[in-house]
Formats: structure tokens, C-alpha cells, sequence
């Protein structure tokens, strides 16, 4: 007792003293800081949005001056302003995380966490404001007025941000209409490049296209190769884009799948494990006995012809092959014998005239101002005759203000003396200055992809999206922001269109190779990027994002850094795994993670520990390898899950196989996904949601659900498949749904649930088979469908489809009453496409198919298959006035070319697959009575 007493004294006398006048004043000022976090928090957003304008401005200005100690201190706050989004995304993270249960020791427990988690934050608060501190006390006179404005002075430099948001404004409430610039000065060379293509000897024959980069080569190489003299001359077009570096192997099996494209087969799965030998026999093979010609775009290496000559068969059959390239070694090496090189030649200053005043003054119906004439003369000339050059700067000043003395300030700022390529890459600095802030992170991602990859425009966007580049927009969602966003590029000439859907909408597309080089330029001035690609060395600094686009089984430690928000893999690789089981702990701050062509990838158990992911793609060659592990469920701030693989080439062909047979597997979604609340984007294919049906309905965030396999095997009383699609009723933000595997018995349950998805815009029901009975008796259907595929068996078109004023696109099953859905559907003043198709039942008895004046006066795709027993289609002039393709497959009875056919004025392409001897007979070159069809079709594909 005494001991104690002793000890009790002891702490009176010593202990107390000691908190209260230490320990007292570090809790208060602790407690302090705590509470204060919320406004340092708010403090910081202001603080980083001044520190994105000053970066903004001295990029800028850093590129004209070229002082190093700017660039140095752009980077050190380009740093400090990482930590401060680190900061800030932490917060928020808290602050949703940490909502206290019921309960007092609940509450209390989280009470203690959320007090210690505000605590750090708070502390690293202090740390970067000292750090910002001292990078405004190391500056000088000398800086070039370079200063980190006050929320005052935001106001004026904004202003062109400003002007720039109102053309976006109007930019995006156009017509989503990508049309091809106009082109001028090909007119000769294409010609002459199209005479040695079609004329000569029978030997094989190398065509190279040698000139600068810039200059047009791919454009030209593009003109010939679709022109109609081509395409009826070769058997068999293909072009591959080769670009550096190159691997041969790929190149050979790019060739391989275009052929398997083109034939509408799905490539054996041995194609990605052939050697160099057996895939060079695979292509001499199926170039055996054709006319073929070849385009290798973008070619940079003299032994690329060496590397690859083996393949390219010399049948003696006129076969040609046609290479770009700015390199005149490469051109030479290409054409050591019986070639031909030709010099593309720069566009003369009549040419660039023309082609500048398209593009700066569009719109004017070719009547110029004549006070804008000189000094149109005077940029031009500057631009030496480079389209490229040409097409950029007519683009920035079709922007501004049509006032001489504007263009001639412009006109200054080009350095006429500077170097052919260094002029272009200022060039395209001035394009990229003049972007909005906004828009700059956007068209800097494009980095993140190879030169010349083609990327899926919603992948960049949901990308764009998840990175938080994308603005809030009252009444519009993230998407149709982000698809603004690109459009604006595009029309900014800073990104190419590669394919677009029947309506106009981008579907991909990809950046010039001088613009994608420009952009690892900017990588290493803004720390934006690493790309790891063939041939590059790793480098340490503190960086934003990682791409690996290398084959290389050394992915080593050293790359990993907790500062990466994007990462992206891909090429193949051989021995990942340790990588990516690594990825949980080494990159915890990822929002992006993308996987592509993984093989025998296992996801991490600890995966759920990215608790700031927002998208994650994972498109995994062997699918029956992969599983999602439960821990998917803890991430909380997920927006987008792509579980698609992308060696399946041909779905349309797949879907009409039982896959099971061809080694697929449906894959079983965890229960766990259902508290993804956030989860906007949820992709895959056959997808087995039966886990989910007690709680995917509280995924009210879903706007796509693509796609769903409902069969799984059950029972008579097994009502589980029922209760989930009940649950999809519950989706009320759902744009686009696919469900397949359906039977007949779920079409009432289907129906209810797709009559409670208003939004819809997007619709794909398919039958577990082709007699599966598939009518939706929709009361209410969706008004913004757009898009409708029905396969399956269907008495009748259903009169629903006919109330839709928006659909753009409908691919359905119908039998005997063709006629009649014919006539519901003829007057859509929306319609674009429409695909038709009998299918193989007793029902299937069309004979007649009646195309009626004035019928169809907007379609431009019109597909007809699968019809057993259809002998006439009659085509009345005035009907389908705008028809640009027709599609006759498998219909063994019709022996002739639709009656009225020459009716189709605007007809660019006939597909003829699968149809009967006596057709093909009647457009035989000699004696074939409708042999006249190719001289008014263009392109007329025959598969017998």
C-alpha cells in the first residue's frame, strides 16, 4: 500500500505537471487541427485549382522561353499538387467510410479511427503547404512574371477558357456526324499509284510511298486502297498498320485474323501460340492461287521486307504490295527488286491554299474574304507544303476571329527558319496550348497507347471518366460529357476517326504518329506518363501513370510507386502473375487499371484493397482461368468493370455456336459485386448473374449490363433465374442491357422488367436457341431505344418496335409475315440499319419481299438471311433511296438479283454470301445476264 500511495504522489507531483504543460497543448492543438481538416480540405481544392492555371500558363510559356529552372519549378509543383490530390482523395474516401454504425461502441471505436485518420491528413496538409511554401520563395525577378495567382487574378487569365467552353458548347450540341476532311492535291498521285497497282507485269510487285511524316502518306495509301478499280481487281485486300517497333510474329497474325475477319470465322485458338515458321506457311497457304494486295502502313525498318518476304507468296497472279514509310532506306530495302518507289510530293501553293482555306474558313461555300487572301498566302507558304501543318493551323484559326491583323500576329509566332520537323511539333504545341484546361489531361492520355493503336472510344472515355477529367454538367451524365470531349478533339484535327457507328457516333480512334511523339514530349515537361515499350529504359521520378506496352518477362520491382492512378498492361505476358499479385500493395492509389491479353491470369485475393479504383478491365485470354475473388465487393468506388475478352473476333459467329463446344466457360459472378453501389459500366461476356439476384437491384448506378446468360441448367421449380431478371426491373438508370441464354418460360418476367427501364437505349434479347420463343409484349416501352436485337422466334414483328421514333438500328427474326413487319417499319424516320433473318423452323415460308415506293427512305444498311424459301425481292424505284449496303445471305431460292436494284442510285456495297449457282451464274463476267451490277456497285463481295 505504501509502494502505491508512494507511486500515486509520485504522478500527482511529476505526471500532471508534465500533460499539462506538454502534453495538454499537443492535444489541443491535435483537437484543432482535427476540426479544422473539413475547411483545409475545401482550402486545398481552391489552393490546387490555382496551381493547375499557373502550371497551364508556365507550360506554356516554358515551351517559347526554354528556361530550365522554370521547367524545374513547374515540376516541383506539379509534385506538390500530386500530394495535394492524394490528400484530398484520402478525405473523401474517410469521410465515406467512416459513417459511424449503431451502437456506442460502435460509434465510439469509429469515432477513435476517423480522429486518427483526420490527424494524418491534417498533418500532411501542413507538410505540403510548407512545401508549396518554399517553392514561391525560391523564385526571383528573372521568372518571367511566372506567379501562383490568387483566386482575384483567376478570373482574368480564365477568359479563354471561357471562349473555349462556349465552342464546346456548340461543338457538342451538334450532330455527332464525323465527316472526312476534304483532300486535295492526291488527285495525281493516286492515280498513278492506282495504274501500278492494276497494270503490269504478273509478277509480285512492292509499291513503296516515301515522304515526310505529316505529308499524307497514309491518307493517299487509304484513297488507293479503297478505290473501286482496286477493290474489283485483287481477290483479297488487306492493311496492317506496323508502325515501331514491330514484332514479325504479330504482323503475320494480324494478317491471319483479317482474313478470318473477312470470311466471318473465328480464328483457331493455336493462332497465338504458332512460331514465325508455321504462322509464314499459314499465310502463304491462304494467299495460295489469289490476287492479293497489301498495305503496310508506317514501316521504319530497312529488313522489315526480309523479315516478312517469305510469307508474301509470288503466284504469278499480278499480286502487289504497297508500303508507307518516311524513311528512304526503308522504301530502297523494300524494293531491291521488281518495285517501284514513289516520292510523294509536297502539296504547291495553290494546293495549300485551297486545303488551308477549307479548313480555316469552313462553312463560306468556297466565296473567301478577299482581305484574309495575303495573309492566308503568307501562313501558308510557312507550312512548306505539309498537310499536316496546313490542316492544324487552319483548324486553330478557324477559332478565331476572321480579322487580318489577328492572323498576322499568328502568322509571327511561326519560326519560318525552323527545321521541317521541329516546325510541325510547334505546330502542334500551338493546337495543344490553345486546348482548354480541361481538355488538355483528355488529349495527353492518348499517350498512354502505342503509336498507332486504335483505341475503343468508350474505353477512353470510361478511362477519361475514372480519372476524374471529366466536369460535372447539369443534365447531362459523366458519358456524354466525355463523348463531347472527343468530339472537340476531333474537330481540333488533334485526333483521327477510325470507325464510326451507323449513325455517326465514334467508335474508334487513335492520334497521328508527330502528335503521339509530341505527347511523350509533354510526358517527361509534366511527369504525366511512363511508358515501358520495346527498347525503353525505366528512369526513376516521382509519375502520375504507367503503361507497359513490352512483352518483357523482366516487369521489376522497381517500377511500382504508390503515386500511379493508371495502369495500364498491354502486351501479352508470359510470367506476370508475380507482378500482378503485387499490384494491391505496390500501386494502392490506382484508379484505372487495365489488363489486356493476360494469360492464365489469377486475380489477387486482396484485390478489394484498391480502395480508390474506379475502372478495371481485365480481358484475359484463357477465360476459363480466371475467377474474380470475393474481396471485389470492397471496392466501394468502382465505376466500371470490363471482364471482355478481346481474341474473340467474330461474335456473331460465336453466338451462333453453344460455346461450351468451343472451350468457353460462363462465368459465375460473386455475390460480393452487388455492393459495388457505385458501378455504372458492369461488361463481360456470358456472365452468370444467378448469385447476385437477392441484391443486383440495389445497383441503382448501372447503365450498362452487358451480357447476361440467363439459362443455368435449372430445375422446373427453380424459380432463381425469374427473381433475378425481377431484380433488373429495379434498374431505372439502365442505358444498355443484353440477355442471352433466354427461354421462353422468363419473357413474361423480361417484359415487366424492361417496361420499368425508361432509360433504355440499348436493347439485346437472344434465345438459348433458334426456335426459342421470344415475343416481349412491352405496354410501355422504352421511348430512347435506339438499338433492338431480337434473336430468337417470333410469330410476328411486334407492334411496340413501331412506336419507337428514335431507333436507329433493328436486327430481328421474323418468318412468313416479312410484309407486314416490312410495312410497320417503313416509315421510321430514324432507322439506319435493319437486319432481317428467317430462321430454321417449319414457320420459315417468306417467298416474297416487297420494297414499296417511298419506303425505307433513310436506311443505309439493309442485311437479308436465313431465308429458305424467299425466290423474289422486288424493289420499286422511290423505295430505299438511300441505301449505301445490301447483305444476301443463305437464300438458296432466289436465283436472280433483286428486281429493281438499278434503282439503288447511292448503292456503294453489294455482299452476295452463300447463294444459290444459278446467281452466281447470272453475274458472270461472260455470260451473266446482270453482269452490268459492277459497273454500277463499286464493291461487289462474292462468298460462294
Amino acid at each position: 500500500m505504501c509502494d502505491c500511495k508512494d507511486a500515486l504522489a509520485c504522478a500527482r507531483d511529476h505526471l500532471l505537471p508534465l500533460a499539462r504543460d506538454h502534453l495538454l497543448p499537443f492535444l489541443k492543438e491535435a483537437f484543432n487541427m482535427i476540426r479544422g481538416v473539413p475547411k483545409e480540405i475545401a482550402e486545398l481544392k481552391d489552393e490546387l485549382e490555382r496551381i493547375e492555371v499557373f502550371i497551364n500558363d508556365a507550360d506554356r510559356r516554358a515551351d517559347d522561353v526554354e528556361d530550365k529552372k522554370i521547367k524545374d519549378m513547374i515540376k516541383q509543383l506539379i509534385e506538390a499538387s500530386f500530394h495535394m490530390e492524394d490528400v484530398i482523395d484520402d478525405y473523401i474516401f474517410l469521410e465515406e467510410q467512416h459513417a459511424p454504425d449503431p451502437g456506442c461502441a460502435a460509434v465510439a471505436t469509429n469515432c477513435v479511427k476517423t480522429m486518427a485518420f483526420r490527424l494524418q491528413i491534417a498533418y500532411k496538409i501542413q507538410n505540403i503547404k510548407s512545401r508549396i511554401s518554399e517553392i514561391n520563395d525560391t523564385r526571383t525577378e528573372k521568372d518571367h512574371g511566372f506567379y501562383i495567382q490568387s483566386s482575384s487574378d483567376k478570373a482574368s487569365t480564365s477568359s479563354a477558357t471561357n471562349r473555349n467552353a462556349s465552342l464546346f458548347q456548340n461543338l457538342r450540341d451538334a450532330p455527332l456526324y464525323m465527316v472526312e476532311a476534304d483532300v486535295v492535291g492526291f488527285d495525281k498521285p493516286r492515280d498513278e499509284l492506282i495504274d501500278l497497282l492494276v497494270a503490269g507485269r504478273a509478277d509480285r510487285t512492292i509499291v513503296s510511298i516515301f515522304g515526310m511524316g505529316g505529308q499524307g502518306k497514309t491518307t493517299l495509301a487509304k484513297k488507293v486502297f479503297d478505290n473501286p478499280k482496286v477493290v474489283k481487281y485483287f481477290d483479297c485486300r488487306v492493311w496492317i498498320t506496323v508502325s515501331r517497333p514491330y514484332n514479325t510474329e504479330k504482323v503475320l497474325r494480324d494478317i491471319m485474323l483479317e482474313f478470318y475477319k473477312q470470311q466471318g470465322e473465328v480464328p483457331p485458338e493455336s493462332l497465338h501460340q504458332m512460331d514465325r515458321k508455321s504462322l509464314v506457311d499459314e499465310v502463304r497457304n491462304h494467299f495460295q492461287g489469289k490476287r492479293y494486295v497489301l498495305v503496310f502502313d508506317d514501316v521504319w525498318e530497312s529488313h522489315f521486307w526480309s523479315d516478312i518476304e517469305f510469307a508474301m507468296i509470288d503466284n504469278k497472279n499480278s499480286c502487289r504490295i504497297l508500303i508507307t514509310t518516311r524513311k528512304k532506306d526503308v522504301a530502297n530495302a523494300c524494293n531491291k527488286s521488281f518495285g517501284k518507289v514513289h516520292n510523294l510530293e509536297r502539296l504547291s501553293e495553290k494546293q495549300s491554299l485551297e486545303l488551308f482555306l477549307k479548313k480555316a474558313l469552313h462553312g463560306l461555300d468556297g466565296i473567301f474574304p478577299e482581305y484574309l487572301i495575303d495573309i492566308s498566302s503568307k501562313i501558308v507558304e510557312k507550312c512548306k507544303g505539309l498537310p499536316l501543318a496546313i490542316v492544324v493551323i487552319g483548324d486553330i484559326l478557324s477559332r478565331t476571329d476572321r480579322n487580318s491583323i489577328e492572323w498576322s500576329k499568328f502568322s509571327e509566332n511561326i519560326n519560318a527558319e525552323l527545321e521541317e520537323y521541329s516546325m510541325i511539333r510547334k505546330i502542334l504545341g500551338l493546337s495543344y496550348h490553345d486546348l482548354p484546361c480541361y481538355l488538355k489531361s483528355c488529349f495527353l492520355y492518348f499517350g498512354l497507347y502505342p503509336e498507332d493503336y486504335i483505341v475503343r472510344s468508350k474505353t477512353l472515355t470510361r478511362q477519361w471518366i475514372a480519372e476524374g477529367f471529366v466536369k460535372e454538367d447539369r443534365g447531362r451524365t459523366f458519358e456524354e460529357v466525355a463523348e463531347g470531349y472527343l468530339v472537340e478533339l476531333i474537330h481540333r484535327s488533334l485526333v483521327q476517326v477510325v470507325s464510326t457507328s451507323i449513325d455517326g457516333r465514334v467508335k474508334s480512334c487513335r492520334v497521328h504518329d508527330l502528335v503521339h511523339e509530341m505527347i511523350l514530349d509533354k510526358f517527361k515537361d509534366l511527369s504525366f506518363c511512363k511508358n515501358i515499350f520495346k527498347g525503353k529504359n525505366w528512369s526513376a521520378g516521382m509519375i502520375r501513370r504507367l503503361s507497359i506496352a513490352s512483352n518483357s518477362d523482366n516487369l521489376r520491382e522497381d517500377i511500382e510507386s504508390s503515386s500511379i492512378r493508371s495502369l495500364l498492361i498491354l502486351e501479352p505476358q508470359t510470367s506476370v502473375e508475380s507482378f500482378v499479385s503485387r499490384i494491391p500493395r505496390a500501386y494502392r492509389r490506382l484508379k484505372v487499371l487495365a489488363l489486356i491479353h493476360m494469360e492464365l491470369l489469377n486475380i489477387p485475393n486482396d484485390f478489394g484493397s484498391l480502395n480508390h479504383l474506379k475502372y478495371f478491365a481485365s480481358a484475359v485470354i484463357k477465360i476459363r482461368s480466371s475467377r474474380l475473388p470475393k474481396s471485389i465487393g470492397m471496392l466501394v468506388n468502382l465505376e466500371t468493370l470490363d471482364l471482355k475478352s478481346p481474341n474473340i473476333q467474330n461474335r456473331t459467329v460465336l453466338n451462333q455456336m453453344n460455346l461450351r463446344d468451343v472451350g468457353f466457360e460462363y462465368c459465375n459472378m460473386p455475390k460480393e459485386i452487388c455492393k459495388l453501389k457505385k458501378l455504372r459500366h458492369f461488361i463481360g461476356y456470358q456472365m452468370s448473374l444467378i448469385q447476385l439476384k437477392d441484391g443486383i437491384g440495389g445497383m441503382t448506378s448501372l447503365q450498362t449490363l452487358n451480357e447476361v446468360y440467363l439459362d443455368d441448367d435449372e430445375d422446373e421449380d427453380d424459380n432463381r433465374v425469374v427473381e433475378l431478371i425481377e431484380e433488373l426491373g429495379k434498374l431505372k438508370q439502365l442505358r444498355e442491357l443484353s440477355l442471352v441464354g433466354v427461354r421462353s418460360k422468363y419473357m413474361s418476367a423480361i417484359s415487366s422488367s424492361i417496361n420499368k427501364m425508361q432509360q433504355l437505349e440499348k436493347l439485346n434479347i437472344r434465345g438459348i436457341r433458334y426456335n426459342t420463343f421470344i415475343d416481349m409484349d412491352l405496354n410501355s416501352p422504352p421511348p430512347k431505344l435506339q438499338r433492338v436485337k431480337l434473336i430468337g422466334y417470333l410469330l410476328k414483328l411486334p407492334e411496340w418496335i413501331s412506336k419507337l421514333q428514335y431507333l436507329v438500328k433493328l436486327k430481328v427474326t421474323i418468318t412468313k409475315e416479312g410484309n407486314d413487319a416490312m410495312k410497320l417499319l417503313k416509315s421510321m424516320p430514324n432507322l439506319l440499319s435493319l437486319e432481317i433473318s428467317g430462321d430454321f423452323s417449319v414457320e420459315n415460308t417468306l417467298e416474297r419481299l416487297h420494297f414499296e415506293d417511298g419506303w425505307f427512305m433513310n436506311l443505309k444498311n439493309l442485311a437479308i438471311f436465313d431465308f429458305f424459301k424467299l425466290s423474289h425481292i422486288l424493289i420499286d424505284e422511290g423505295a430505299l433511296g438511300s441505301l449505301r449496303k445490301l447483305t444476301l445471305k443463305a437464300i438458296p431460292e432466289l436465283m436472280m438479283l433483286p428486281t429493281g436494284i438499278q434503282h439503288l442510285h447511292k448503292l456503294e456495297v453489294l455482299c452476295l454470301h452463300l447463294m444459290s449457282y444459278e446467281l452466281k451464274q447470272s453475274i458472270a463476267p461472260n455470260e451473266g445476264k446482270e453482269h452490268w451490277i459492277f459497273k454500277q456497285v463499286p464493291f461487289v463481295e462474292i462468298i460462294f
